[in-house]
């Protein structure tokens, strides 16, 4: 992929751009940056998109801002509006999973003129992930721990990065996750998300998602979320919304399963929506 620099208010991001076609944005999670989609991108290309990764603020290879407040959700909104900017595109289709859903979200739900169609990978619709009751909230408790620093950063660390290392499915790929957080301040950054937006984690009175039909994935093995807050996600998405289960997937899908989400993600993008169900 041909890396781009865009400049963003005070940030510059590192945007990764391959293929011809309609747009597909595709925007990563923690602690990740648009390597986690290299199984997604030879698919889409091949079915005929023009794939645009950037690596958010703070991650891959895009700079670091100077304070955790630069990591709310409305920069990193603005963050993917200077990207569609950038390479002139009113309005493209969007893939995002984890940070990168809940980036997706917020983008789809304020800028619906930009998104054409937009599939949320394991966050639902945030409303729906504040309401997620019990379960949720004791499967969500590492962000909790984040919002006191330092002790983040020495939990991921510690043992070797032994929960990084836990969160991939091969040595191969721990090693890449650790090489990629060891790096000056990327770490703390990946936490920042958190620390700047601990309040979004149990808001309900988020708006609702109007004029964009969504396809929202969970996966059956999923460590961080439960299937609850996408199978109740279409109560606040205003038009079409399909829901689906990846089995023998974890929270990482589009790794665990590459087949299956990319066949998932070429039929939606490019299906006649007529008879997707109505939320």
């Amino acid at each position: 992929m041909e890396e781009h620099r865009v400049i963003s208010g005070d940030v510059e991001l590192a945007v990764h751009v391959t293929g011809e076609g309609p747009s597909v944005l595709l925007i990563h999670g923690f602690p990740d940056d648009h390597e986690v989609w290299e199984n997604q991108v030879p698919a889409l290309v091949a079915a005929g998109y023009r794939v645009i990764a950037p690596d958010t603020r703070g991650c891959g290879n895009s700079s670091i801002p100077a304070s955790v407040a630069d990591f709310r959700i409305d920069r990193l909104v603005a963050d993917m509006i200077a990207v569609l900017d950038h390479f002139g595109i009113a309005k493209a289709l969007l893939v995002a999973h984890d940070w990168g859903a809940l980036i997706g979200w917020r983008l789809a739900i304020a800028h619906p003129e930009r998104i054409e169609r937009y599939v949320a990978l394991s966050v639902g619709h945030p409303a729906a992930l504040g309401a997620g009751g019990l379960r949720q909230m004791l499967k969500s408790y590492y962000i909790f721990l984040f919002q006191i620093r330092g002790l983040g950063e020495w939990l991921m660390r510690g043992r070797n990065w032994r929960m990084v290392r836990a969160m991939a499915r091969t040595p191969q790929e721990a090693q890449r996750a650790v090489d990629r957080l060891s790096r000056r301040g990327r770490l703390t950054a990946g936490i920042d998300y958190y620390r700047a937006n601990i309040r979004m984690f149990r808001q309900r009175d988020v708006p609702h998602c109007t004029g964009v039909p969504v396809l929202g994935v969970a996966s059956e093995g999923d460590p961080y979320i439960t299937e609850r807050p996408m199978r109740e996600t279409g109560r606040f998405v205003d038009g079409p919304f399909r829901f689906e289960l990846v089995r023998n997937a974890g929270h990482w899908l589009q790794r665990d399963a590459p087949e299956t989400v990319n066949s998932l993600l070429v039929d939606f993008l490019g299906s006649d929506l007529t008879n997707e169900r109505a939320a």
